[in-house]
């Protein structure tokens, strides 16, 4: 224990670390009311739920068919890359979701945050090099600091072969994301999969806002931990869905919402 509160110590220290992890830990305090909601947020979330597969089926039962072997695929590979090393670094996000997405909506620019060992990205990388172009994926994350040399272990599952394509930026969302509008043209998918706060999920959006297309996809992972998302697509008025992921729920809305 002695030995991880020392490390955590060490790597706070690295330029914008401190001040990102300290605003964290304010969040959680200014934020603790929506903590009581829980409850009725899940309540919410179970009572707009619909099936992932069918929604993927009702688009394009020929790529759902693929989807379904590709997430087999990426799997394999990830859970085989992470047992070389014995270190939780968490799980992924809905990786067949989004791998379906970019094979569907064929983006030139995709925007994520919220990394860790790198599942979604692995997925949404596959799905970009299937395409027929020279699609990106940016990625915003902020390592785990209770381990040696934390930089190193986001995006751990990312194959080499895809890095090409990926620019991945690693000093938190509110310094990845501004910095990612700098180089990103018009964007068609957003993923959502970092800070948890209310408003850290609208700083997010408000900041890529700007950029994204016509087209675009906004995907919000875990909103069952507040009413961001209720509140978002009541106050944008559009139509959305809500998917169950092993015990959690995601949120998505844009275009593709009426295509299905």
């Amino acid at each position: 224990m002695l030995a991880k509160i020392v490390t955590i110590g060490r790597n706070s220290l690295k330029r914008h670390n401190f001040s990102v992890m300290a605003e964290k830990a304010l969040l959680r305090f200014k934020e603790k009311d929506y903590q009581k909601q829980s409850e009725s947020v899940r309540t919410w979330c179970a009572a707009h739920a619909m099936s992932c597969d069918d929604f993927m089926r009702s688009l394009d039962l020929k790529l759902y068919e693929e989807t379904q072997a590709a997430a087999a695929e990426i799997e394999r590979h990830c859970r085989l890359k992470l047992s070389t090393i014995e270190l939780d670094l968490g799980g992924g996000g809905n990786y067949p979701l989004l791998y379906f997405l970019v094979r569907y909506l064929q983006p030139e620019n995709v925007i994520e945050t919220g990394v860790a060992a790198g599942w979604s990205s692995q997925a949404m990388l596959t799905a970009l090099a299937k395409n027929d172009g020279d699609g990106k994926l940016y990625s915003s994350d902020f390592p785990y600091f209770r381990y040696e040399e934390p930089e190193k272990l986001v995006g751990f599952v990312v194959d080499e072969s895809f890095k090409s394509r990926w620019r991945l930026f690693i000093e938190g969302d509110k310094f990845n994301l501004p910095a990612i509008m700098k180089e990103t043209g018009a964007v068609d998918l957003f993923h959502y999969d970092s800070d948890k706060s209310y408003s850290g999920r609208r700083f997010a959006y408000e900041t890529v806002r700007k950029k994204l297309s016509d087209r675009a996809v906004v995907i919000f992972d875990d909103i069952q931990d507040n009413f961001h998302f209720r509140d978002f697509v009541t106050a944008q008025d559009v139509p959305f869905c809500v998917f169950e992921f092993e015990g959690k729920y995601i949120g998505l809305t844009g275009s593709i919402v009426k295509d299905a």
